[in-house]
C-alpha cells in the first residue's frame, strides 16, 4: 500500500472527516486543534473492530499497521504527515573486501 502524501498541512473544520491510506509506521501530527483517529479495521476471531483515539495539538499518531485511516476534527484542526525514517540496512562488506580479508588473514 502507498501512503497518502500529507507533507503539507491539511485543515479540517469541526465534524469534518478525512479518509486516507497509511503504510505501517507512517506518522500523522496534529498541528492545531483536536482530532479523533479511527485505526484501520482489525479482526478478533470473527469480529471486525476499529480503535478510536483522540489526539490534541502537538500529539502524533503512528500507524501500527497499514490500511485506511479516518481522521475526524473535534475542533478546528490542522494535521500533517511526518516523513517516515529511512529503513535501516546493515552494511555488508563488498565481495572484494571479503576476499582480501580472507587472503590476508
Amino acid at each position: 500500500m502507498k501512503s497518502t502524501d500529507f507533507s503539507s498541512p491539511t485543515r479540517l473544520q469541526p465534524g469534518q472527516s478525512l479518509r486516507f491510506a497509511l503504510d505501517a509506521g507512517a506518522s500523522l501530527m496534529v498541528l492545531e486543534g483536536s482530532v479523533r483517529v479511527v485505526s484501520p479495521p482489525s479482526w478478533f476471531g470473527e469480529t471486525a473492530f476499529t480503535v478510536k483515539n483522540d489526539y490534541e495539538e502537538g500529539e502524533v499518531y503512528v500507524a501500527e499497521r497499514g490500511g485506511w485511516v479516518e481522521v475526524e476534527a473535534l475542533a478546528p484542526a490542522q494535521i500533517r504527515g511526518l516523513p517516515q525514517p529511512a529503513p535501516v540496512t546493515a552494511l555488508r562488506p563488498s565481495p572484494v573486501a571479503r576476499l582480501l580479508r580472507l587472503l590476508l588473514a
